[in-house]
């Protein structure tokens, strides 16, 4: 018997079709078997500058298995991306999972992106931190004499680096570091989780940040700086835990907060006794908003100790602080010089707090011997107005220094519901000047109440700082979807 011969010329033509169909998706099956197939979700986020390149961490190599080390990989990335610095800048996407690194640095017209299920692990290695010189407005590392172990994520001399996500988190593993420190073992200054340096158009948002081994976020003699809707974690006993600290900065706005910690939510600082001095670079323009704050050992807001360089023109408004030590602090010391002044605080509400207000002119930890005995800070202009506060035992411990008082101080509309264990004495104030009006408990002699009537509260400016002038757009990125 023949068969007849089957060609394409003698099958119906619509058979023809449904064999050619069978016969592609065969083969789309057969490389889909071979290569991992994605579809991508558009993600909307608002940023100082959207990127024209977009590359994801497993693109070189990364393993987010909470085990590989993934510093290799970051430091391909960046060093690949940085190409892109003058074509539209670029995006690193780092994707869900647990993505264990030592530290790396950023380059300049760069985003860092973290999906909302992705966790940056930080090395608790200390040969994966990089020791580094110290800070010359600091002469020494903050922990120990001599250098200081590189922060996790760390820049220098950069120009427009936003570092966000969708609340993604990192990790800073601190309890080694904690236990080490504590048991003196550390030769150098622990590392922070984020510290920028020397750099201008800075964006830090909208992220989660865990367990640092010592300060989070820490720009330094920078420029231009947003940091927005950060959480911060770490247990109120772990040392200089401290959340953000504003460093010889300029022109910034920190906001929507929520912070708890070790030791100060917010630390306001400019150098530290002659090296901060010489180095002569303040802190200034800063503005703090919507903050919330647990820290019962330390301060809501702190101004120093090390403030050598100087600090002015700092705007607080509506904060919240519970269980925490004290409201806003100013920390000084002779051998300090420098200045804090022209501080303006309003709209805050306090519940379980020790202080209220207290300034410390005896804060008298130095980086040696040789700073100056006749260096005296000059404290100014201390404005604060509005504020409610509850279970409290202390209003106020206002310390100034003999000889140098803390002057332009001034206290309006204010209440303090005192705890029923307060102590006796509400206001302690020595060494310091300047008014109140409408403030309950009545102040000390040396804050004479002026009354309500015709009498203006102390002064909060109206006017913008150039910060609030530097505006966030919207802007997409793509996302694999496996």
């Amino acid at each position: 018997m023949e068969f007849p011969i089957i060609t394409l010329r003698n099958i119906p033509a619509i058979h023809r079709i449904l064999l050619l169909a069978v016969v592609i998706l065969t083969a789309l099956g057969n490389v889909h078997g071979r290569h991992k197939v994605h579809k991508w979700e558009t993600i909307e986020y608002s940023a100082i500058s959207c990127r024209a390149h977009t590359a994801w961490l497993t693109d070189f190599g990364g393993v987010g298995d909470g085990t590989t080390l993934n510093t290799n990989a970051f430091k391909t990335a960046v060093d690949h991306l940085s190409q892109f610095q003058s074509d539209g800048g670029s995006l690193l996407y780092v994707p869900a999972g647990k993505w264990l690194t030592g530290s790396f640095n950023l380059t300049s017209h760069f985003t860092l992106y973290f999906d909302k299920d992705a966790v940056l692990l930080a090395s608790e290695d200390e040969n994966d931190y990089p020791v580094i010189a110290p800070l010359p407005s600091y002469g020494r590392g903050r922990d120990n004499d001599g250098g200081r172990f590189i922060s996790l994520i760390f820049g220098a001399n950069l120009t427009d680096v936003v570092i966000t996500g969708e609340n993604g988190t990192i990790d800073g593993q601190g309890q080694l570091w904690w236990d080490k420190f504590h048991k003196k073992e550390l030769q150098y200054t622990r590392p922070y989780l984020i510290e920028i340096m020397y750099s201008d158009n800075i964006q830090i948002s909208s992220l989660t940040l865990v367990n640092s081994p010592s300060w989070n976020v820490h720009p330094v003699y920078c420029s231009n700086i947003i940091i927005q809707g950060i959480t911060i974690l770490a247990p109120v006993r772990s040392p200089n835990t401290d959340g953000i600290n504003p460093d010889s900065c300029i022109n910034t706005r920190i906001e929507d907060c929520y912070i708890v910690s070790g030791d100060d939510c917010i630390a306001v600082k400019s150098g530290w006794d002659e090296y901060g001095v010489a180095f002569g670079m303040p802190t200034k323009q800063l503005a703090i908003r919507r903050i919330t704050c647990i820290s019962p050992t330390s301060a809501t807001i702190a101004l120093g100790s090390e403030m050598s360089g100087g600090i002015q023109d700092v705007r607080a408004e509506d904060i919240v602080a519970i269980d925490t030590e004290s409201g806003v602090r100013i920390k000084t010391a002779v051998g300090r010089g420098g200045y804090v002044k022209d501080i303006y605080v309003k709209g805050v509400t306090m519940k379980t707090m020790k202080y209220v207000f207290w300034m410390t002119g005896d804060y008298g930890s130095h980086p040696d011997n040789n700073y100056d005995p006749n260096a005296l800070p000059v404290i100014d202009n201390i404005n604060y107005r509005d504020m409610v506060a509850e279970n409290v035992t202390i209003a106020a411990k206002l310390s100034g220094i003999s000889g140098d008082p803390f002057t332009g101080i001034c206290i309006s509309n204010v209440t303090i519901e005192l705890a029923p264990k307060a102590k006796k004495l509400a206001w302690n104030c020595t060494d310091i000047s300047g008014i109140s009006s409408g403030v309950v408990p009545q102040p000390c002699e040396l804050l004479p109440d002026q009354g309500t009537e015709n009498v203006a509260p102390c002064n909060f400016p109206t006017e913008n700082l150039p910060i609030d002038e530097m505006k966030v757009q919207t802007c997409y990125c793509r996302k694999k979807i496996y």
